[in-house]
C-alpha cells in the first residue's frame, strides 16, 4: 500500500505536460520541409498540440538519418517523398501513411555538371548523389526520356550526404556532375563554369513531398488527435506563407536569407491550401505517377531483395484503389486530415 501511494505521490507531482502522449516528427532541410522549423519555433504547433491534450516534439536529421530513424520507429512521423516513402518504410515492412501532401518539386531537384558535360556523356563519369532518394530516381528518369537508359549502368554513382554535398562537388573541381536538391542546388549553381541539365520540372508532380506517419499510430485515438494537430498546425503556417517576416523565419531553419528562399520557392509547387493539396492528391494521374515511382524501386531492388513482384509492395489510395496485391499494402495516400482542414473541422 506504502509502495503504491508513493508511486501515485510521484505520478501527480509529474508536470501536466510530462503526463500527454508526446509524438515525434523528424524533418530535414528542404524548402518545403522547413516550415516545420517555424511551426516549432513559432508557437503554433504547441498552441494545436495543447488544443487536443497531447506533445509534439520537432527532431532535425540530415535527410537519409531521418527515414532510418523512421523505420526503427524512434520517431512517430517524417517529412519524406514519394519515392521514399515507398522504398525505405513501407519496403521494410513498416506500413505509413501520407496524411499531408505539401508539395512537389518543380525544379528544386536538378542534375548539374561542368566543363559543359551533357547527359549523353555522363557513362563513365562519376557522379554525386544521395543513393537510393530521389536524385536517383530523377537521374534515371532523365536518361529515359533521352534514350539514354541502357547508358545508366555505365554510370559511377558516388553515394554523398546531402549535408555535404555541396561543399564537396564545389570544392573538388574534378568532379564533372552532380545530382542534388535545393538549396545546395542553388548554392552549386553559382558556382562558375557549373549548369543544370535536366531539373524536375521535366517531370511535374512525380517527386512529390509529404507528411508520413506511421500507419499504426493512426489506429488509435491518440495518434489520430497528432494527425489533427500537425495538419492544422501545417495549414496554419502555410496560411502566412505571404509575409516576408514569417519567410525569413522560416528561412532560419536553413541558414538560408529571405531572397534565397523565396528563391526557391519559386520552384516548388507549394499547396498552400487543403483544397489545392486534395485536388492534387485525388486526381487520377496519381496513380499513373506512383507507378513510374513503383517500377523503378522494384527495378532497382529498392523494394528489398527478396521482392519478387512490384505488386508485393502495394499502394492504396483515397478512393480505395491499390496498385499491388490487397493483402500487401504498405505505403497509404489519406486525405482525410486535409479533408477535415478543408472543412474548418480541425
Amino acid at each position: 500500500m506504502k509502495i503504491f501511494l508513493t508511486a501515485l505521490l510521484l505520478l501527480t507531482s509529474l508536470p501536466l505536460s510530462a503526463q500527454k502522449p508526446t509524438f515525434t516528427v523528424g524533418w530535414s532541410i528542404y524548402v518545403g520541409w522547413n516550415p516545420y522549423y517555424y511551426m516549432d519555433k513559432s508557437g503554433i504547433l504547441k498552441k494545436w498540440a495543447d488544443k487536443y491534450g497531447i506533445n509534439i516534439k520537432v527532431q532535425r536529421f540530415d535527410y537519409a538519418p531521418s527515414l532510418d530513424a523512421f523505420v526503427a520507429k524512434n520517431i512517430d512521423a517524417c517529412t519524406m517523398t514519394n519515392m521514399e516513402a515507398l522504398d525505405m518504410p513501407a519496403a521494410a515492412g513498416v506500413d505509413t501513411t501520407a496524411i499531408i501532401v505539401g508539395d512537389y518539386s518543380n525544379g528544386n531537384d536538378a542534375i548539374l555538371v561542368r566543363n559543359g558535360l551533357t547527359l549523353a556523356k555522363l557513362p563513365g563519369k562519376k557522379v554525386m548523389l544521395v543513393e537510393k532518394t530521389v536524385s536517383q530516381y530523377l537521374f534515371d528518369r532523365a536518361m529515359t526520356i533521352n534514350g539514354l537508359k541502357d547508358q545508366i549502368k555505365k554510370v559511377i554513382m558516388l553515394n554523398t550526404s546531402d549535408s555535404d554535398i555541396a561543399t564537396a562537388f564545389i570544392a573538388n573541381k574534378s568532379q564533372e556532375a552532380v545530382v542534388t536538391w535545393k538549396p545546395m542546388v542553388s548554392q552549386i549553381a553559382k558556382t562558375p563554369g557549373v549548369t543544370s541539365i535536366f531539373n524536375s520540372s521535366q517531370i511535374p508532380g512525380e517527386i512529390m513531398d509529404l507528411l508520413v506517419v506511421r500507419t499504426d499510430i493512426l489506429a488509435k485515438p491518440d495518434g489520430q488527435k497528432f494527425a489533427k494537430a500537425i495538419t492544422g498546425a501545417w495549414y496554419e503556417v502555410m496560411s502566412k506563407m505571404g509575409n516576408d517576416k514569417v519567410l525569413t523565419d522560416i528561412a532560419a531553419g536553413s541558414q538560408d536569407s529571405l531572397a534565397s528562399y523565396k528563391e526557391q520557392l519559386s520552384t516548388t509547387k507549394l499547396f498552400t491550401t487543403p483544397q489545392s493539396a486534395l485536388q492534387f492528391s485525388a486526381a487520377p494521374d496519381l496513380k499513373t505517377k506512383m507507378d513510374l515511382v513503383r517500377q523503378f524501386c522494384f527495378a532497382h531492388q529498392l523494394l528489398g531483395d527478396k521482392t519478387k513482384s512490384v505488386d508485393d509492395v502495394a499502394i492504396k489510395y483515397p478512393d480505395g484503389a491499390v496498385q499491388g496485391k490487397p493483402d500487401r499494402v504498405r505505403f497509404r495516400f489519406d486525405n482525410a486530415y486535409m479533408q477535415l482542414a478543408a472543412s474548418g473541422k480541425l
